[in-house]
């Protein structure tokens, strides 16, 4: 499948891709990896050192990102509706929270961002690198990215202990699709896999280390 999607000029600013004194930190992966958690415990580990959080998520509370919440329990939206309103919904969250957010300095960590998009909506059959390039035009490239990586059958138990029904996104097929995506950014300069098959403390502790080395100024 393929999208004629592209990003609104109006909505680009000339300095997208400028140098943020900020530091920008992503973590992704399948569902059942504790991106949210860890998210939550890396924010409080930079608060503690003195530095200025700003902790997010993707889909966002706005008004986009309710639609695609809603979705969820009122019935899929087609694969190009989808891929549109995250798109939209990204551009609001790049332009009212994490563009200001790292302008200021401040430490910006998010609970998925354009590379769920990448993983999710390629699953759906959209091609990854097309979906890596629309968000590129507009949203800011993260200074590191963790990508927390976990078997499918550990995750699907996850799911089911935290008392999640299993939906499209979760079954079994698509998380592999999506775990496959996630895991061919492994290469990239400003990507690291971490293993979350153990327990919370020690996922912590990795990734407390590779911000340490990755981010030396934190």
């Amino acid at each position: 499948m393929s999208s004629s999607l592209t990003p609104d000029p109006s909505s680009i600013s000339p300095s997208s891709h400028a140098r943020k004194p900020g530091l920008f930190i992503v973590l992704e992966g399948i569902d059942g990896t504790g991106k949210s958690t860890q998210a939550r415990r890396l924010g409080d580990w930079f608060a503690s050192r003195g530095r200025d959080v700003v902790l997010s998520y993707e889909p966002t509370d706005g008004p986009w990102g309710r639609k695609l919440r809603e979705s969820a329990a009122t019935g899929r939206l087609s694969p190009e509706e989808e891929l549109q309103y995250f798109l939209n919904d990204r551009r609001q969250h790049v332009e009212q929270k994490i563009a200001p957010a790292l302008a200021a300095g401040k430490v910006v960590i998010l609970d998925r961002y354009y590379f769920s998009t990448m993983a999710y909506q390629g699953a759906r059959g959209f091609d990854p690198a097309e979906i890596r390039r629309i968000n590129e035009a507009f949203a800011p490239v993260p200074d590191l990215l963790l990508i927390l990586d976990l078997d499918v059958n550990t995750a699907h138990q996850r799911i089911g202990h935290r008392g999640d029904s299993t939906n499209e996104f979760e079954k079994r097929e698509s998380l592999e699709r999506c775990r496959e995506i996630f895991l061919s950014l492994k290469d990239e300069p400003f990507a690291r896999v971490i293993d979350s098959n153990g327990p919370l403390d020690d996922v912590t502790a990795q990734i407390q280390a590779i911000v340490e080395i990755a981010c030396p100024a934190s």
